[in-house]
């Protein structure tokens, strides 16, 4: 049915589609039908435009009136109206702190964070359509990313974006990338945003637009902190019990208490579950050769050993284990280099690592094309960043999706209504259009950032 128009001073409070209601959107001739009816005469003139000029923004249809009769004439669909374009009016964001559920999380270096911090980014239309996305580093220190940069980073690109149709997405990225150098993390914010937009103004979800939605859900895995070897075995017990069947072991400390951690893991799971050693970067050269052969013959991945492409390289061509690269892949290059030289079985796809859904998507399309697994996933944060996580696994074929991981189950604070849920081990993309989130303003806070 319409929406109200009560804020409307034309129809004064009778029902008419307004921007944003299902039938308008959907071009429906019915919905404007009613909407003419019962609105007086007076009115109905100042109503027929206002609703046409609705519809005909979203570049669905023309509708024309009998003002005595409030009925339908005619509609017919039409090609975007330029006049009605959507424009980016003002992008804005939040900062949201989340805390660990565990209290603390632990891997390579004795790196640790006990509380994120996350940057909630808005991209709002001339029209009022809103669209949302999230960044969250894991800190300064894992990445070239840190959280206030990412607000700093905002300030200074935010300007250059406005007037923009943010539906045209490529061509977005490409005057992002001329006017901001590098940072990807930065612009893959306001990438996330507009590909929630795209979706609310075409009325679909994300992961259709990505490509299409395969299977029924999508298999998660758990990130085990970084502790002694029995009680990262405990923990990983705890989890396979809620469904878990990927576990994602925090390595790269001492070599010895590694080789103990990934061998106490392993005994306790089943043989259909995956085990991924993750030292993100921890290692020497010669403390990952010696990992890998003091546990050959351990069913494990092992994933980015050591800090350079090169010396993880080194180590691939000394193991029979499967391998996977994260760190060392932040560029098309960079995968089809590691293809070239067969450094890897399996890539980590981190959406703002790359600097949004729309290059992530680049490098999901190409591994499909070349075939190379993937895990699917981001740095860290909440809601929105795990919607956007689910909706591009969901849209990439089964066989190449490797695992995925729900960060919102690793915080305390809830950012958004609408958010995927893990299922016993498996999340799914949201139906509704765009990521389907709400975000809880009263979670939010303030807004830190403002660009119009």
């Amino acid at each position: 049915m319409p929406a109200t128009g009560r804020d409307c001073p034309a129809c004064r409070g009778v029902a008419i589609p307004r921007l944003g209601c299902g039938a308008t959107r959907r071009g429906s001739s019915v919905g404007v039908a009613l909407a003419a009816i019962a609105i007086p005469i007076s009115n109905r003139l100042a109503v027929a435009e206002l609703v046409s000029k609705q519809v005909s923004s979203y570049g669905l249809v023309e509708a024309s009136f009998d003002l005595r009769s409030s009925k339908l004439v005619s509609s017919r669909r039409v090609s975007k109206n330029p006049e009605f374009a959507m424009k980016i009016a003002r992008i804005f964001a939040h900062r949201v702190e989340l805390p660990l559920v565990e209290g603390s999380y632990k891997w390579s270096g004795g790196k640790s964070v006990s509380v994120f911090d996350s940057t909630i980014v808005g991209v709002e239309t001339d029209g009022g359509l809103v669209g949302y996305g999230e960044v969250c580093p894991l800190g300064p220190f894992y990445l070239p990313a840190y959280a206030e940069g990412v607000r700093a980073g905002l300030r200074e690109l935010g300007p250059h974006l406005l007037g923009f149709d943010p539906r045209e997405i490529l061509k977005l990225n490409h005057r992002m990338d001329a006017a901001l150098k590098g940072h990807p993390y930065v612009k893959s914010g306001i990438d996330i945003a507009c590909w929630d937009l795209l979706g609310k103004a075409t009325q679909l979800p994300v992961c259709t637009l990505l490509g299409g939605r395969f299977g029924e859900s999508v298999r998660l895995y758990r990130a085990i902190s970084q502790q002694a070897p029995e009680e990262m075995a405990k923990n990983v017990q705890g989890y396979r019990e809620q469904g878990y069947t990927r576990f994602q072991l925090k390595v790269g400390g001492d070599p010895d208490t590694d080789i103990e951690r990934i061998r106490a893991v392993r005994a306790m799971l089943q043989p259909t579950d995956r085990l991924v050693a993750d030292a993100n970067t921890g290692w020497t050269q010669h403390e990952a050769m010696r990992v890998v052969r003091a546990v050959q013959d351990v069913d494990v991945y092992i994933e980015q050993p050591c800090l350079t492409y090169e010396e993880c390289l080194a180590v691939r061509r000394n193991t029979r284990h499967p391998f996977v690269l994260d760190e060392n892949i932040d560029s098309l290059d960079m995968l089809l280099r590691g293809k070239a030289d067969l450094a890897m079985d399996v890539v980590n796809l981190k959406i703002s690592k790359l600097g949004g859904l729309t290059k992530t998507r680049q490098a999901r399309d190409l591994c499909v094309a070349i075939g190379i697994a993937m895990t699917l996933e981001d740095s860290w944060g909440g809601d929105i960043t795990t919607a956007a996580i689910a909706h591009l696994a969901h849209s990439t074929p089964e066989e190449y999706r490797f695992t995925s991981t729900d960060f919102n189950s690793y915080v305390t604070v809830s950012t958004a209504h609408g958010a995927p849920q893990r299922r016993q081990g498996f999340m799914s993309a949201s139906s509704e259009p765009g990521l389907g989130v709400r975000p809880r303003m009263d979670v939010l806070g303030q807004r830190v950032v403002e660009v119009s």
